[in-house]
């Protein structure tokens, strides 16, 4: 589990953001919506993406879609998100995923993860739970929703913890959080702009 964890903070960092993808389920059935994902995937690969997470889903083509970046992009950090049952975790391992995220603080889906030495990272915002994690030796922590975390809460104070932000985050609060001592954030809904990823994205890969 360590090891896992180690790696994890080597590549948080390598890149300050985590794209999060949140998949309709028209992406699985329409060729041309499929096509157009993918080319726009590679373009950000390209510019050096290096995390991406996909929002587990119960849908039977999930496993063939999410299969399919990591056979496309062996390289990327690729993970899945808003874990909420053992399936969801089942289903990342079956894939060979990196790492998972869930919403909230979920001691026994953390425990069952763990079992299987797998890495999930829990979505924290309260002091309680964050305390709670940290006594399971959990050191890769999100909070979440960031706009509505306990004021309690300085993470200044955990020095051994890799935090990440996440919650209506874009990729110009990149700065901000990482200011605050946040190692990355999680870009989701304002990842999208029009059907199609934020240019400010791209450009944020050009310069970095």
């Amino acid at each position: 589990m360590n090891s896992k964890g180690d790696s994890f903070s080597y590549l948080l960092q390598k890149e300050s953001f985590f794209l999060l993808i949140k998949p309709e389920d028209n992406i699985y059935s329409n060729t041309s919506i499929r096509n157009s994902f993918f080319e726009e995937l590679e373009s950000l690969v390209k510019l050096g993406l290096k995390n991406i997470e996909i929002s587990w889903s119960n849908n039977k083509n999930w496993l063939d879609f999410v299969s399919d970046i990591k056979i496309k992009y062996p390289r990327i950090n690729l993970g899945s998100a808003s874990l909420v049952n053992k399936k969801s975790i089942e289903d990342s391992l079956k894939i060979g995923l990196n790492f998972s995220m869930m919403k909230f603080w979920d001691k026994d889906l953390f425990n069952y993860a763990k079992s299987n030495n797998y890495l999930l990272i829990p979505g924290i915002k309260n002091l309680k739970d964050l305390e709670e994690a940290i006594n399971l030796n959990c050191n890769i922590i999100k909070i979440y929703p960031i706009k509505s975390k306990d004021s309690s809460i300085n993470i200044l104070n955990y020095k051994n913890i890799d935090f990440i932000a996440a919650g209506g985050l874009s990729i110009n609060d990149v700065k901000t959080y990482k200011s605050l001592g946040y190692k990355a954030i999680v870009i989701g809904d304002k990842a999208i702009k029009n059907k199609k990823f934020d240019p400010k994205i791209f450009e944020w890969l050009k310069n970095y």
